[in-house]
């Protein structure tokens, strides 16, 4: 897979998420925060990287994952919160596996845990291929489903 795609799994997964866990407060969401800090060019433009992270916010927005008031600039969406969809979609519960599966039996092993514990475990291991399909399974509508993620 392309790394821009990646990158934009992770912004997505990583931006849904943030507002996710302030969820029904509006938030200030800094693209800094979502990826760390990056230097601008010589001219004082954001990094490709960093626009990108924006874009994937920006996205998200027009369809319908979330809103917000305005940009600040280059630098974040100010007043950001969850859509209904979001939220929604976010708080689907899926079988997933267990962080902890090898100290427990097979027959407890799958659970059902929401989408959005699901992509922060995945986010946390630095699992790239889960996070990319569970962040797919955000974007899926119901009647789009199909089987498993695991």
């Amino acid at each position: 897979m392309d790394l821009q795609i990646d990158d934009f799994y992770r912004d997505c997964a990583t931006g849904l998420l943030f507002l996710y866990q302030v969820f029904p407060r509006r938030s200030a969401l800094y693209v800094e925060d979502l990826t760390g800090p990056s230097e601008p060019d010589e001219f004082g433009l954001p990094s490709k990287r960093h626009e990108s992270c924006l874009a994937a916010l920006l996205w998200l927005a027009d369809e319908g994952y979330l809103r917000f008031d305005s940009t600040f600039h280059f630098e974040g969406l100010d007043q950001a919160v969850l859509t209904e969809k979001g939220f929604l979609r976010l708080s689907r519960a899926f079988p997933g596996l267990l962080a902890d599966a090898e100290t427990l039996p097979p027959s407890i092993l799958r659970v059902r845990a929401s989408l959005a514990q699901q992509l922060r475990e995945a986010l946390e291991q630095s699992d790239s291929e889960r996070l990319v399909r569970l962040t797919r399974l955000v974007f899926e509508s119901e009647s789009d489903r199909s089987g498993d993620i695991d």
